[in-house]
This record gives structure tokens, sequence and C-alpha cells, in this order.
């Protein structure tokens, strides 16, 4: 097999094709032959050496794949050789051939294709958690979606459209018009106007009901000033400290000093809730995952939305997917392909 390593922490020509022997599926899982693997900016920070989570360098990165199982292990039941599935893998993503346990496999419908089961799991299980799950959105709340052109984003995006929420979204200028034609309700630019002021002059004041951050820093006590009487903050992100292609000390010292402190009287005298999701927290927790997936597979079984896929890039071309998520210049998933 054929997988893409982090030798070391640096930037994106740090990561390396290497070969290695098929591996065999232990009891309890089954071997998938990938035809997509998903690229994260969880996978951009890891190769920087600056992901919590991420294991010790070396690895293989990536969380998400989409294939054909051609083998079954021991104690599998469900799936058989020549099934198309989608899996959730926590590293180890970034190969043609990956082993997962059966219970972090979906089956894909007969309509979906490999590149759009291999943009669901990630994005649409983080922004499905923040809005529904932990946000409780409802029709008619008002939604600020920040990085609303990245992966989470657009499904955040999404799913606001389905529950019938108005939304505003930060992203670069050259997005606006895409995200204005998926259904964003108000684009802003975040790089040539304060958004905090932009929103609230769009609301009159008021703020909004649900804001998702994934970028921390300045945008930290700026967000909080914008929840409306009830609003729910919900972080899942530091991209901020990503701001250059290899790690900085100085970046995460910024992050310290726009630190906010909520304290649970302040909380409370305000009427405001801040939450925080990390889905690879959340990796063992199957019975939550696929109960929040069923939702997911059967809003795109009724054709309510679909994934955008901006690029699919072979393995060879690796770099030039982190250099592209971490230039900021996608809109949607990308996606490389074995």
């Amino acid at each position: 097999m054929r997988q893409i390593w982090i030798g070391k922490a640096g930037p994106p020509n740090v990561l390396q094709i290497q070969e290695a022997p098929d591996p065999t599926p232990h009891s309890g899982e089954v071997r998938i032959r990938v035809a997509a693997s998903g690229v994260n900016f969880a996978d951009v920070m890891g190769r920087m050496g600056i992901y919590p989570d991420a294991p010790s360098i070396p690895y293989v990165p990536g969380y998400e794949v989409a294939g054909e199982i051609d083998m079954v292990g021991q104690g599998v039941p469900d799936f058989k050789e020549g099934d198309k599935v989608f899996a959730m893998t926590r590293f180890g993503g970034y190969s043609d051939v990956v082993c997962a346990p059966f219970k972090q496999v979906y089956k894909r419908l007969d309509w979906m294709t490999a590149t759009d089961a291999a943009a669901l799991p990630v994005n649409y299980l983080t922004a499905y958690m923040m809005l529904i799950v932990m946000g409780s959105l409802r029709p008619g709340d008002k939604a600020l979606i920040h990085g609303a052109g990245g992966g989470v984003g657009l499904a955040a995006l999404d799913i606001c459209n389905i529950i019938g929420a108005e939304t505003f979204g930060t992203a670069s200028p050259g997005k606006h018009q895409f995200l204005l034609q998926r259904g964003l309700h108000q684009a802003i630019d975040y790089r040539n106007r304060d958004f905090e002021g932009v929103v609230q002059d769009l609301t009159g004041g008021r703020g909004v009901d649900l804001i998702l951050d994934s970028v921390g820093g300045k945008n930290w006590p700026k967000n909080y000033r914008l929840l409306a009487p009830s609003g729910r903050l919900v972080y899942f992100g530091v991209s901020s400290m990503a701001s250059g292609k290899q790690r900085s000390w100085l970046n995460a010292l910024r992050m310290l000093v726009w630190l906010p402190f909520y304290t649970p009287i302040k909380l409370m005298n305000d009427n405001k809730a801040v939450m925080g999701v990390n889905l690879g927290h959340l990796w063992e927790r199957v019975d939550l995952l696929q109960t929040w997936l069923r939702q997911i597979v059967a809003w795109y079984d009724e054709a309510l939305f679909r994934p955008h896929v901006d690029r699919t890039l072979p393995f060879e071309h690796v770099a030039e997917a982190h250099h592209y998520i971490q230039d900021r210049k996608n809109i949607g998933k990308v996606l490389l392909i074995p």
C-alpha cells in the first residue's frame, strides 16, 4: 500500500509518500481499498506540530476515507467484500488501504459517490454537533458562521438552510458569490471590515443567536459581545495559530493575550452560553456518531444538500492540498485520490 507520512514538523513539503505491506484486518475490523481521503485543517496543524491530539511524529494523518471493502475480519456483522463504504479513521486515512473498526464504517447509498462520502464525516458531524446537538438551532435563529467557505463552514451553512435559520458568514470576498448562491443570507468581508460592527448593523444591534468560530484570537471577545440574550457561542478550533506554514511560538503567545475569561456568574447574568466541540474526543462514542450520521445521510438521501468538493488531488500533490487549505483558498472540501 501507499501512505502519506508526516516525517517531521514543518511546511507542506515534509509530507512524503512511502510504501508498506497491505495490512490485515484484526477481529472486528474491515479492510478498505480507498477511493478518496478527506483533508482537514487538523491535518495541517498536525503537520506543523501544533495539534495536541495528534500522535507523535512520524505518523500518517487522515480522519476519513471512502472506498470498497476487500477483506473482512472475524466478528464483523453486516459487511462483506465488495461493499461500498465510508469510514472514520482518526489518523491513517492518507492511505490507499485502510483497516477500520466496523462500528466506524458506514455503507454508502447506491447513489452516493466516493467523493461525496469522503466529504461527509468530519465536516458534517462537526457542524451537526455544534448546530443541532449543542446549539439547539431553531427555524428563524440568526447564526454567524466564521470561515463560511471552509469545509465545516459550508456544512454548517447547509444545515442552517435545512433548518431555516438566517445566516451571516465571514469569508474572503472571492468566496462571496458562491456562498450567496449556496444560500448564505449575508456575506461579510472579514479582511477589510470589522465583522462585529457589520453584524450589529445588520441586526439592528440585537446580535445573533448562535456563533460558530474556528479562528480564535481577536474573534473571542467580539463573538461574546455579539451574542443576543440566550445566545450560544461554539468554539471548534484556533486556526489563527496556523497563520504561517511552520510552527510559531509567537502565534501561541498571541492567543494567550486574547484568551477570554467567562465566570459562571457573568454567564448567568448575561444569559449566554459558551461551548466547545472537539469531534476527535468523541471518536469512541459510536452511539452518538452513528445517530448523528443517520440524520445527515437521511438529509443527503432526500437531496437536501450535497457536499461541495472544491478539489481532488492525487497523493503526489498532497503538499499542494495543504498549501491550498492553509492559504484559505478552498471552498468546501479538498480530497486526496490515491
